[in-house]
């Protein structure tokens, strides 16, 4: 189901205590995918949006338990309209598939690109493989970041869609990322065992940090080379919430290196990232072979600028014991 089909029937939200004292136009933002905030506002001022019954105004703040009803969103594009890709991106996304069969399709997802279009985005990885396929039937069975890159698995068949979030749930698939972080992390296997707790900024923007109030979250990181200022880790998260891997990074000192959301203070003299450093690189799936995706050239070069520098001081060490 895409953004403009999602919100064509009346949609219903119920307030919960994480989202209590929340703005109502800042509630929406982050839950009417692919619905512009000038028309989110508008669905205010004309009334189509209620709060237990009445009408409300953008600055509203929500209480815990309150009913908010959302009238049918029409949108003037049609179902049938083909995302605006050329067909250079297109081939391009195509050439991106690591695995595919008959149900399941997954993708080397670049950094930069987002998972689905919305929120100011023309278009994503769906609308993208959607145009370059001709499929109508193409579903995110996941998502990831924008700015991490990496495997995307896609589902072909709506069974294979059910079958593969049911095993995530419960937590069947193991995914494994490599993440480049700050500083030297000194054990070189650790379970990071924090609870995290999901909340927004005043401008609608999601955010995560520790705390006893969030949900039981595990990730397990093994160290897999160490640098002078940085280490990179394989991270394989054992729940799935939004932003683990970067913010148990952050709650043990490490937070990943180009981020700009967590950790983007804590000192760093290493080589300057050209984005997150963060690859979904290894999906273990019940039933099917191991799927990997090779470390991105970016990720690859800063990678050998940390180790130049490692060899860098050695050279220069064993000159100063001359």
């Amino acid at each position: 189901m895409n953004s403009t089909q999602q919100w064509q029937s009346v949609t219903w939200f119920e307030v919960d205590e994480h989202q209590a004292g929340q703005r109502i136009d800042n509630f929406l933002f982050s839950r009417l995918k692919g619905v512009p905030k000038s028309r989110i506002y508008r669905l205010i001022r004309e009334g189509q949006v209620r709060v237990n019954k009445k009408r409300v105004k953008a600055e509203t703040k929500l209480n815990i338990g309150d009913q908010i009803r959302v009238a049918p969103i029409r949108f003037e594009q049609k179902d049938d309209t083909p995302a605006p890709v050329s067909d250079k991106v297109a081939q391009g996304l195509l050439n991106r598939v690591i695995y595919e069969d008959e149900g399941l399709m997954v993708v080397n997802k670049p950094s930069g690109i987002a998972v689905h279009g919305g929120s100011g985005v023309a278009y994503g990885l769906i609308e993208g493989l959607r145009a370059a396929t001709g499929k109508k039937y193409l579903e995110l069975i996941h998502r990831i970041d924008r700015d991490t890159s990496g495997l995307v698995m896609i589902s072909k068949k709506r069974s294979v869609l059910k079958t593969l979030q049911d095993m995530l749930r419960e937590h069947k698939i193991r995914k494994t990322y490599a993440a480049v972080v700050k500083g030297q992390v000194t054990l070189d296997k650790q379970l990071i065992d924090a609870p995290l707790h999901r909340y927004e900024l005043a401008n609608g923007e999601r955010r995560v940090r520790v705390s006893k109030e969030g949900k039981e979250s595990k990730t397990q990181w093994n160290v897999q080379e160490r640098f002078m200022h940085a280490t990179l880790v394989y991270a394989s998260p054992l729940s799935g919430r939004t932003h683990q891997i970067r913010v148990h990074g952050l709650s043990i000192g490490h937070p990943l290196v180009g981020d700009e959301k967590y950790g983007h203070e804590t000192e760093y003299r290493g080589p300057k990232p050209r984005r997150l450093c963060l690859h979904a690189m290894r999906l273990e799936i019940p039933g099917y072979p191991t799927i990997e995706a090779p470390l991105p050239e970016d990720m690859q070069s800063l990678v050998a600028q940390l180790r130049a520098q490692k060899a860098d001081k050695v050279v220069t060490l064993a000159e100063d014991d001359e």
